[in-house]
This record gives C-alpha cells, sequence and structure tokens, in this order.
C-alpha cells in the first residue's frame, strides 16, 4: 500500500517549501492530525496532513470503502505577525479529524464551523473551503485511489457564514471580490452585506 501521508508532505514541501514548525493532534478514535507551518514572506501557511490517510466516507453509507472516495488536506492562509495565528493549529486539527470523527465529506463550497474563534482575538469562528489547485496542484495517486486535493480555507465571521448559509458560496465569494476583502487579514471586519 502506497503511504499516502509521504506523497502528502512531499507535495507540501515542493508547494510550500520547509515548514518552520509542525504540531500533532490525536483525538480518541482518530488517526494522528499534524500541522505543518510554512512562513513565505508576510505569509504563514497553516496545512494539515492526515486527514488524506483514508477516503472521506458518505455518512449515509452502510460501510466506509477503505480505498475509493475522496482525500484531501486543508490549507490556512493568513498574514503574519498580525495575531496570534499559531493557536490555529489545534482548531484546523479538528476540522481536519471532522471526517473521521463526524463521517463528514470535505468539499469546495462547504462551511466548517469550530464553535470557537480560530485563535485568540479571532472574528472568526469558521471557514469557507475553496476551490484546489491553485497554491497546491491536486496530488495523483495510483488508481484506483482517488487524488488528495489541498483545500484552501477562507475565514468567515459569524455574520458571513450567516449570510452565505441564504446566499451560497459563490455569493459570498463575489461579495469579498468586489469589496476588495483581504481574506488573509487575520482581524478583517465583515464585508458589508447589506
Amino acid at each position: 500500500m502506497v503511504d499516502v501521508l509521504a506523497l502528502v508532505e512531499a507535495r507540501l514541501r515542493t508547494a510550500l517549501g520547509e515548514p518552520d514548525a509542525r504540531a500533532a493532534v490525536t483525538f480518541l478514535g482518530t488517526d494522528r492530525i499534524e500541522v505543518l507551518r510554512f512562513q513565505q514572506g508576510d505569509i504563514v501557511r497553516y496545512a494539515t496532513l492526515g486527514m488524506s490517510a483514508h477516503p472521506m466516507a458518505d455518512p449515509t453509507a452502510v460501510l466506509a470503502d477503505p480505498v475509493e472516495g475522496p482525500r484531501a488536506e486543508l490549507v490556512l492562509s493568513v498574514r503574519s505577525g498580525l495575531a496570534d495565528t499559531d493557536k490555529a493549529l489545534r482548531p484546523l486539527a479538528v476540522l481536519a479529524a471532522s471526517p473521521q470523527v463526524e463521517g463528514l465529506v470535505v468539499a469546495t463550497g462547504a462551511s466548517l464551523d469550530v464553535g470557537d474563534p480560530l485563535w485568540p482575538g479571532a472574528p472568526f469562528t469558521s471557514v469557507l473551503v475553496a476551490e484546489p489547485g491553485g497554491l497546491v496542484e491536486d496530488l495523483d495517486l495510483d488508481e484506483p485511489l482517488d487524488p488528495v486535493r489541498f483545500l484552501p480555507l477562507l475565514p468567515m465571521t459569524p455574520n458571513e457564514a450567516a449570510w452565505k448559509r441564504v446566499h451560497g458560496a459563490q455569493a459570498l465569494q463575489e461579495r469579498w471580490l468586489t469589496n476588495g476583502t483581504d481574506l488573509r487579514d487575520p482581524s478583517r471586519r465583515s464585508v458589508p452585506l447589506d
């Protein structure tokens, strides 16, 4: 069996450079999830490592397929030095463990909520899962394994998350674009939603 996580870490290093820190979290009944930190200029990126070890399974399926199914890792990018964003490691690990713990299939356009600020003083308690393929290219695996997708996470304020539930992910992303929102600003305010 191919070591998916070794290939994933190699892809992350190729795309983002050498990680300058890593932390591991293990939740009862789940595999270990690591979060790697990459510093690139004034941007710090946090990438999960461990979510893709197993395919995500449809929560309505009687048995989870151990081979086929979507695989993903999560990537969060924020401006460094403006907030204590390193405290986002545990919430990111919680989100990465959600397919194992809750049977979620994390996909583009989904909202993931941690219930608490992503880091101390953060105006965000949830994230929007964005389109993969931009920052880190998908990692193709040998058949019949699905490729690993690296899903960017865009922090959302509670108001933005509520607005997104009504109007959809595309509408919220258009609102951010129209207003020139800096989605990497760890202390940004909610986009105008009138």
